[in-house]
């Protein structure tokens, strides 16, 4: 009986032995992170755009598809979210007014995409939608879900459009360079009228054309100088603010009159 338990005991440590080099050679999952060299970025008055950089680097990545450029990465820089309403003006007896409108709600303000190739040249239109990933892939939500689907669609495309063209919604194809197999740089253009607050990079990994992995990090836009102290006291005095402004108004505009006045 007793040798019967030492030969067994015998098997099952072999067997267990066999099984640890096999676990040892499972592939490591790849994996990205990316890192921002300042957690803030302070603009002024006379600030007229700027390029951001950041750095990254692929975890566990495969030499054989790093040496074929299978590995492809897209950075986005994405701003703060806001509800926004959008309208549609017509002429109405000579004069334009506007008549329709839409409200959708937690829009982007501003949407900048880094990519390493064009976006159809990466993966799969459906995997951009599935990931809300590009900016005619990112999801509108109305405000009013009972509103005809042609409606919606027809001022989303709107909302794009006029994103796009006042710099806010970009795409800098070839904006993601490898520096070595596993370490990138990437550069996202910040407009001109970039708002300030809480904006989130996200860097997206993807594998012969196949999603891998995301990682994300924070980036605070502030003003600085004379205009965050104008910013910061616009909104925690409003009110006051509003006082001051309306009674600046009316003095400039009184004072105008005097220097100005015909005799």
């Amino acid at each position: 009986m007793k040798a019967r338990n030492t030969f067994a005991t015998a098997i099952l440590l072999t067997l267990l032995a066999a099984a640890v080099p096999a676990k040892a050679q499972v592939p490591l999952t790849e994996g990205i992170q990316i890192g921002l060299s300042t957690d803030n970025v302070s603009i002024t008055a006379g600030f007229s755009g700027a390029d951001l950089t950041i750095f990254g680097s692929l975890e566990n990545p495969d030499p054989l598809v790093a040496r074929q450029g299978r590995y492809d990465v897209i950075v986005v820089l994405e701003g703060p979210p806001k509800p926004v309403v959008v309208r549609r003006k017509d002429r109405v007896l000579g004069v334009w007014v506007n008549l329709d409108s839409e409200t959708f709600e937690n829009v982007p303000v501003s949407y900048s995409v880094a990519t390493t190739r064009p976006l159809q040249d990466i993966t799969e239109p459906n995997s951009y939608k599935q990931l809300s990933l590009g900016a005619s892939n990112l999801y509108m939500q109305p405000a009013d879900a009972g509103d005809s689907p042609a409606t919606i669609e027809e001022f989303t495309a709107a909302l794009r459009e006029r994103k796009s063209a006042t710099g806010l919604y970009s795409e800098n194809v070839g904006g993601v360079q490898f520096l070595s197999q596993n370490l990138f740089r990437a550069t996202v253009r910040l407009a001109p009228n970039v708002p300030v607050g809480t904006h989130k990079a996200r860097a997206f990994l993807f594998k012969s054309g196949l999603f891998i992995k995301e990682s994300s990090a924070q980036l605070e836009i502030r003003k600085s100088g004379f205009e965050q102290s104008i910013f910061r006291v616009a909104h925690d005095y409003s009110f006051l603010y509003g006082v001051f402004s309306v009674s600046l108004a009316m003095i400039t505009g009184w004072l105008g009159r005097l220097i100005f006045r015909r005799d």
